[in-house]
């Protein structure tokens, strides 16, 4: 007896070793994660996949996919009318989100657009808002020229993801009503129609991988008191709808 309840004593205090491991394990995945987002490309990527099938035993249950390649016309190929997101991973789909935040962050700094644009990773994917002064004049929905360089820089790296995007405009609450705009809705809608039109005309985007949205004055990120939050409310929100989100989207007839 003395020398089995010995043996138990010796197993209870071993036991923590195994927690021990698995924080260990999840530590290193954690930093080798960081490590490949501070520094984007296709080798690193590749040994960001392999490290992390090692390190949890060769299994199949990390699934990472190549990654974005540098942002320029001749350097990716745009996703195809073929293109899923079914089954992807959801470690794969937020690394993915994550390496296109930090190219549109480069993006901002590199146009000084800190004021005017901003990103934040929501539950349902990665939401680019810009607000309407980038994009287009006081009350209408036609991109001004600095507007079609920004989205030419914009619509490149959207391009690279097989994701769902909707692009969504937003209004203050100051009414409008002219003959093209009876209200802020058709104002909101007129914009982002205006912007997949031009993703589509000049990047050849799939449009069933498009979606288009008007809220009008309905969704305020701040409330329409001063000049400030209605300039915040005035905006276009790129939204890149993680996989699992996307796969709510209506479903595309293939003959």
């Amino acid at each position: 007896m003395k020398r089995r309840s010995s043996h138990a004593e010796h197993d209870t205090r071993e036991r923590w070793l195994i927690a021990y491991a698995d924080f260990v394990t999840v530590l290193l995945c954690f930093f080798i994660v960081m490590y490949s987002l501070s520094s984007i490309d296709a080798q690193k990527f590749s040994e960001l996949a392999r490290a992390l099938q090692n390190v949890m035993g060769g299994g199949g249950n990390i699934v990472i996919e190549t990654p974005l390649s540098a942002v320029g016309p001749d350097t990716f190929e745009p996703f195809t009318r073929n293109s899923s997101v079914e089954g992807r991973d959801l470690v794969s789909d937020s690394i993915e989100l994550a390496i296109i935040e930090k190219q549109i962050q480069e993006l901002i700094e590199d146009y000084g657009l800190e004021a005017e644009v901003a990103t934040v990773t929501e539950e349902r994917g990665l939401v680019i808002s810009v607000q309407d002064t980038v994009l287009f004049v006081s009350g209408s929905a036609d991109l001004t020229p600095r507007a079609k360089e920004m989205m030419d820089k914009i619509g490149l790296i959207l391009l690279q993801t097989p994701n769902y995007i909707r692009i969504e405009g937003h209004t203050d609450n100051l009414p409008i009503h002219t003959s093209r705009f009876p209200s802020n809705w058709e104002l909101s809608v007129g914009r982002s129609t205006s912007v997949i039109k031009y993703l589509i005309a000049r990047h050849n985007f799939p449009p069933e991988r498009l979606a288009a949205a008007g809220y009008g004055e309905y969704r305020p990120k701040a409330p329409n008191d001063n000049a400030s939050n209605r300039q915040l409310n005035r905006r276009v929100d790129f939204v890149v709808l993680s996989s699992k989100y996307g796969a709510s989207e209506p479903a595309v007839y293939e003959p």
